[in-house]
């Protein structure tokens, strides 16, 4: 009897979802994010069924994540976004205080743990990295002072998520590690220093690179390890291995060698990625969503409204424009990647239920899902107050 190689048949799906979904979202002017995350539905183990294998798909996606941070480190001008550091830096702190106040005035009506407000407070306020890339990227907006001033956004909450774990542990039943603490403190400070020290060379040269110049092979591998070797680095400190991928772009770009690293590996990030946003996909089950349908359908909404009024009064209070604020508001509405981190971590510790965790995986693939479209509404009417 003849048998069907799982693997060949979950490639074969999934590409093929993939360029139908995608021809037909292009007509919409939908990013292909979209289609990426409506096929994990479609292929997952809550739908058809196709792919049963989630760990693997999951894997897969972390090197996308990795692969399009060191894309993004490649191509942000590094001195523009120093200059903006006080949007960065003073906009992500106030957008995470006033996402903890608001959960604690709804929290504390509700009888709700400290643990609890915290958690969700949390959760809410980290946008997603991949997808507000992917679609500045796909838009032409990266390097926009409005792009610049998102890109900065995001990175600073990626490095806040470090402090977020450790609050957490903190807060929960089995307290805080100091070990793993003082090793992401380390590890933090080790990346500062690492950072300045760039900035004062301006220029790095590569070794051997004289040899790579001609070895279209040897290019792919040596960025290869650039990147991956610099995304293993982070993570032994205990940090996202996806900024360590984002300083090796950083390193990359400064060498003034970025054109043919991106002719090298633009191939795989392409793959990767949309692997990473079928695995986000795979995430929402239909059925569970479709018993809760009018709970989860509100979070979301509440979501979109609450995240895209918290940036852009924050953004608006920084001295940038109402149009500029609202629209840049609009690309931090969605909930992020790292938030699956924090939620999966809620759960294990006792902060929330396994059907509270349930309910915050829907509400976050569905941001993540949806969130293009609301992009595209608030863009339409940031377009018109230009033009007005």
């Amino acid at each position: 009897m003849i048998g069907t190689d799982p693997v060949m048949l979950a490639v074969v799906s999934i590409s093929f979802a993939i360029i139908v979904l995608g021809f037909i979202l292009k007509l919409f002017k939908q990013p292909y994010v979209v289609a990426y995350i409506l096929v994990g539905i479609i292929v997952g183990p809550h739908f058809l069924g196709l792919v049963k294998d989630q760990a693997i798909i999951s894997e897969l996606g972390s090197i996308g994540l990795v692969l399009m941070l060191f894309f993004v480190g490649m191509d942000v001008h590094l001195q523009k976004l120093i200059s903006g550091w006080r949007i960065s830096i003073l906009g992500t702190f106030f957008q995470i205080i006033a996402s903890v106040g608001l959960v604690y005035l709804l929290g504390s009506n509700l009888g709700w743990s400290l643990d609890r407000i915290v958690f969700l407070g949390f959760v809410i306020s980290l946008s997603s990295t991949s997808v507000v890339l992917k679609i500045l990227e796909e838009w032409n907006e990266s390097n926009t002072q409005v792009g610049q001033n998102v890109v900065g956004i995001l990175l600073v909450q990626d490095l806040a998520v470090i402090p977020m774990l450790a609050v957490l542990a903190f807060l929960s039943k089995d307290g805080a590690e100091p070990g793993f603490i003082f090793l992401q403190l380390a590890g933090s400070i080790a990346l500062i220093v690492f950072m300045i020290w760039i900035i004062r060379k301006r220029e790095i040269m590569l070794p051997f690179r004289a040899k790579f110049k001609s070895d279209h092979e040897m290019q792919v591998f040596y960025a290869l390890i650039l990147c991956f070797g610099m995304a293993l680095l982070t993570s032994l400190f205990g940090l996202s291995s996806a900024l360590g991928a984002f300083l090796a772009g950083i390193v990359f770009a400064s060498t003034k060698e970025v054109q043919w690293a991106h002719e090298a590996l633009d191939s795989f990030k392409v793959v990767f990625v949309a692997i990473f946003f079928v695995s986000i996909g795979m995430l929402i089950d239909l059925g569970f969503l479709l018993k809760n349908i009018i709970p989860v359908s509100l979070l979301v909404l509440a979501v979109f409204v609450v995240n895209t009024v918290i940036n852009a009064s924050i953004l608006r209070l920084l001295k940038n424009s109402w149009s500029e604020s609202i629209y840049a508001g609009s690309l931090l509405s969605q909930i992020g990647e790292f938030s699956f981190v924090i939620a999966s971590i809620g759960v294990s510790s006792g902060i929330i239920s396994t059907f509270g965790y349930q309910v915050t995986i829907e509400v976050i693939a569905l941001t993540l899902l949806l969130s293009p479209g609301w992009i595209t509404l608030i863009k339409a009417h940031h377009q018109k107050m230009l033009n007005d």
